[in-house]
């Protein structure tokens, strides 16, 4: 279906957008109509896995890694809970983008008048610098950890994946996601092996995962951790590049084709979420069962934990296995993170720049302070940069939640796929729980 013939719901909106989101793949990979359950879920499949790339990002690495070497397991159920989180929240924004036709940039700018829209834009550029900032370390310190490349050239080398990011889109937006999915399976693989070398608690694994502890609240270390968590867990950013992406599948514009499209982009979503889960837990599960368990409870480093994981495990391999899957962490984080600039620049404020030129000012945002912190501080100066980055994340996340909430659960906009009230309930419960968990955060550092 031509792009031209493809018109988003005016209904409960002020107007309709000047174009749809990301122009280039909007409806341009065909769904079958006439096709079995596997194969139509084959056809939707592949935004959810976008998406999950930044549910498993370096800035996890960071937090899971200091969480589990200083705290063991109990931080397992914030990781849970978060992912409980995620999958509530993206399938929110697939609803949004696939009833509405908009992004939830384009919803925020047609709602909100152009002061408030023009402020949660600087906090949208605010949250993807900060995202964009952890995955730039990530895959610097990965280079210098498999190639011994100077973690300040490493920084600057990073820039060259605007390249990268515009050969491929030339090759099709179905090929991006392939792509996008082998790298996600070599990162599972690779943490796969690191549990099978580690050999973790069984009984610490299930009670961490299952058993919240009450200290989070009260201790402001662990607190700042679990926030940490939550922010590079539940990323704003990729709210609104969700609700644009499920786009670009030319499912039909009626209620039974919309009903569909959501049904399996919920499926691809909630698998790939799955799928993050598992990584993120095995990070904080190998960090508990290699550096807590031998009382190094202070590794919050990458490079730390790259270094001690050989002689620890006693595994020769095992270094290496976590530095390959860092860099396919970070070269993936990198991937999505530029097309969701692209979608918050284009959709608040309705510029068209050239792909290129937005991907550069997004790498310039996160690669002048990286530059800076390791310039000045070297490989010390990364890790607390890093879990610094996904709190600044979370701090942004309501500002994303609160309106795509809002938006699906109101009748005038949604029509018939307004949420449910049980719906409704539990997602304005976890988007007051998200701003709770970061102003007690703010309380508890004050305070201490």
């Amino acid at each position: 279906m031509a792009t031209e013939a493809i018109q988003p719901e005016r209904q409960g909106w002020r107007a309709t957008p000047d174009q749809p989101s990301l122009p280039e793949i909007y409806g341009s990979l065909a769904i079958p109509q006439t096709a079995n359950v596997f194969r139509k879920l084959f056809a939707f499949a592949g935004p959810g896995f976008l998406i999950a790339v930044g549910y498993m990002d370096p800035g996890n690495w960071a937090t899971d890694l200091a969480a589990g070497s200083k705290y063991n397991y109990t931080l397992l159920s914030v990781i849970m809970l978060s992912n409980f989180m995620a999958i509530l929240l993206q399938a929110l924004a697939i609803k949004l983008g696939v009833v509405s036709g908009r992004d939830l940039a384009q919803a925020c700018r047609d709602h909100f008048n152009r002061r408030v829209s023009f402020a949660l834009w600087i906090f949208a550029e605010i949250a993807i610098a900060a995202c964009d900032l952890a995955e730039v370390i990530g895959s610097a310190i990965a280079l210098n950890l498999l190639f011994h490349i100077p973690l300040l050239v490493g920084v600057c080398l990073t820039a060259l994946d605007v390249l990268v990011i515009l050969f491929l889109q030339q090759k099709g937006f179905r090929f991006l996601e392939a792509l996008v999915i082998s790298l996600i399976a070599t990162i599972s693989v690779c943490f796969g092996l690191e549990i099978l070398f580690s050999r973790p608690e069984m009984a610490g694994l299930l009670r961490g995962f299952f058993v919240p502890s009450p200290q989070i609240l009260r201790d402001p270390a662990m607190l700042y951790i679990a926030v940490s968590i939550l922010g590079a867990t539940v990323m704003p950013h990729n709210l609104y590049l969700h609700s644009a992406i499920v786009q670009s599948r030319d499912f039909r514009r009626t209620p039974e084709g919309k009903r569909e499209a959501i049904r399996y982009g919920v499926i691809d979503s909630t698998i790939a979420l799955t799928i993050a889960l598992f990584v993120n837990a095995a990070i904080l599960l190998v960090s508990a069962a290699t550096f807590f368990r031998h009382g190094l409870t202070q590794v919050a480093e990458i490079q730390d934990a790259y270094k001690l994981l050989t002689p620890i495990l006693g595994v020769t391999s095992a270094s290496t296995i976590f530095a390959l899957a860092l860099l396919a962490s970070g070269q993936n984080s990198t991937l999505t993170g530029t097309l969701a600039g692209q979608v918050v620049m284009e959709g608040f404020l309705n510029i068209r720049l050239k792909p290129w030129l937005r991907r550069l000012i997004t790498r310039g945002l996160a690669i002048i302070p990286a530059i800076i912190v390791t310039a000045f501080w070297g490989e010390r100066g990364t890790a607390n940069l890093i879990i610094l980055s996904q709190v600044v994340l979370s701090m942004q996340l309501s500002f994303a939640v609160f309106p795509l909430v809002m938006f699906t659960s109101d009748k005038k906009k949604m029509g018939e796929f307004v949420n449910a009230p049980w719906l409704k309930s539990l997602s304005w419960f976890t988007a007051i729980l998200i701003a709770v968990l970061n102003v007690w955060l703010l309380i508890l550092t004050v305070h201490s």
